[in-house]
């Protein structure tokens, strides 16, 4: 059985939003960590392990979430933006079928159980 090419990635701020969105998503997606603000290294890094994928930028609305979002508009223009409703604030605090419809809406396969 050969190597299955993860063709979608997505970019959170922390570990917390990665836990909450790998429980939710059926498919094979890498999940990205910035880990708050983010190096011009580290952006380069993620730029080159992007390629050629499909890129979603699921990012807290804060401050330094929005920060994040302007960075990634600007080094990796043909990503998509996934918005959480502002009244959560945070990805990680999101209910997960909230999550899931924003997730669905970007064509990403979620479980079912979390769109009831």
């Amino acid at each position: 059985m050969g190597l299955i090419e993860i063709e979608k990635v997505i970019i959170v701020e922390g570990k917390s939003d990665k836990k909450r969105i790998q429980d939710i998503i059926r498919e094979p997606i890498e999940i990205i960590c910035t880990n708050g603000t983010i190096s011009l290294s580290k952006l380069d890094e993620i730029i080159d392990c992007t390629f050629n994928k499909e890129v979603y930028i699921l990012v807290d609305s804060d401050d330094s979430g929005n920060k994040l979002r302007k960075q990634f508009k600007r080094e990796l223009p043909e990503a998509e933006h996934l918005y959480i409703d502002k009244m959560y604030r945070e990805v990680a605090a999101a209910p997960r079928h909230h999550i899931a419809t924003v997730l669905l809406s970007a064509n990403i396969d979620v479980n079912a159980e979390f769109l009831i």
